[in-house]
């Protein structure tokens, strides 16, 4: 395979810009940063743009086609906090550079009838064929059940333990069943025997205090029912979390849809009519929320040296789950990330070394000899101007250039 080297483009190499550099593809890996190009290899002409580690979607679900179409974006990996993508059903995938690469929790530990049960409509069913091998349901009500299903996800091929700790108040379904604390403790304390990484979906303070207290490593969401106090802000860095703001589903479940984004033209043209309409849609679960609250939040954990990490919290093609689309809504977390008052490289770290880093994903996230060469190019400067992730001009997954 002839080598691939991509000349004169600004880089950012996951943590910080490093100016102009050559990037040198060998097969799937980045052979080399900086230097000249090598003599007979391909030149992919980087003058005016940037060049990106593939952006990571730290929170997603997938759905048919869901991929390929955050592949579209730029998005070379996306995380799946509740799905079908685990190890043992996802060979093809890891092989296939027409689609994002996935890794999954498989499904959260969760009581009967707890979240997500309340968010599908009555007679809802996928539009989608099961996948070879269907995950393990962990329903769990106790600390002993909790406990025992930890080893069973771990070796049926979920790649982090994910506990909903979720009582409906935000969604309109006030009471739900719950996890209670020592559940959750019992839980997490299983998951550290085996050095498995935790998460937990938390929208709520009460619930994000929880997962703190229990030594979750880190939340799927920030909270959205109240201001966020300095005592949480500790008590978050204190425990050494990471914290997935998903401010896109946030302002959804306030009843702001994506709009805005739909009728950005380099979003349009790569959105069908499924898609389209699911962004213009939203959650509206929770009017009475405040974006501002939210921001304040973001801002905070930021500058107390929490990692935030990008996460949208997409899935499927239903304006239910609206306000949100593959690929296009981590642009738009991104955007919402500056405007809670990150820096844009600090929202780019969030969508690449950062989540990396927390995730335990040792080969990509960052513009490196030796790592995948999961690259996005886009014309302009996003370290200065956010809205510049969207110029796409070039998309790499293992080395592979997706065809325009």
């Amino acid at each position: 395979m002839a080598l691939t080297a991509i000349t004169n483009a600004q880089i950012f190499d996951g943590e910080k810009a490093v100016g102009v550099r050559t990037v040198v593809i060998d097969g799937g890996r980045i052979a080399r940063v900086g230097g000249d190009a090598p003599e007979g290899s391909e030149i992919v002409d980087g003058s005016g743009a940037t060049l990106l580690p593939g952006f990571i979607d730290a929170h997603v679900h997938s759905a048919p086609g869901s991929l390929a179409l955050a592949l579209r974006f730029g998005v070379t990996t996306e995380l799946e906090m509740q799905g079908m993508n685990t190890r043992e059903n996802r060979g093809a995938i890891t092989d296939d550079d027409t689609q994002a690469d996935v890794r999954s929790s498989g499904f959260a530990i969760t009581p009967p009838g707890g979240h997500p049960s309340e968010l599908m409509p009555e007679g809802f069913r996928p539009k989608w064929d099961l996948p070879p091998v269907m995950p393990l349901m962990p329903f769990s009500t106790t600390p002993e059940e909790a406990a025992a299903f930890v080893p069973q996800l771990i070796a049926r091929g979920s790649d982090f333990i994910k506990f909903m700790i979720d009582d409906g108040s935000v969604e309109g379904h006030p009471g739900l069943p719950v996890l209670d604390k020592a559940t959750v403790h019992a839980g997490v304390a299983e998951a550290k025997k085996y050095g498995a990484l935790t998460v937990a979906h938390a929208l709520t303070m009460e619930a994000t205090r929880t997962a703190a207290e229990a030594g979750i490593d880190g939340v799927t969401h920030v909270f959205m029912d109240q201001p966020h106090t300095a005592e949480i802000i500790s008590l978050i860095k204190d425990a050494g979390m990471f914290v997935i703001p998903c401010v896109t589903l946030n302002a959804s479940m306030m009843g702001i849809t994506g709009s805005e984004l739909a009728d950005d033209p380099r979003v349009a043209a790569r959105l069908d009519a499924d898609w389209d309409r699911t962004l213009r849609s939203s959650f509206n679960r929770y009017p009475q929320g405040k974006l501002h609250d939210v921001y304040d939040t973001v801002r905070a954990l930021d500058a107390a040296g929490v990692d935030v990490l990008a996460g949208t919290d997409v899935s499927i093609p239903e304006t239910f789950f609206g306000g949100l689309a593959h690929g296009a809504s981590l642009h738009h977390e991104l955007q919402y990330l500056v405007a809670a008052g990150l820096t844009p490289a600090r929202a780019l770290r969030a969508a690449t070394a950062t989540t990396a880093r927390r995730f335990r994903l040792s080969d990509r996230g960052r513009i490196a000899e030796g790592l995948r060469a999961d690259l996005l190019l886009v014309d302009g400067d996003p370290t200065s101007t956010i809205g510049d992730t969207l110029n796409t001009r070039a998309v790499w997954r293992r080395g592979t250039r997706l065809a325009a």
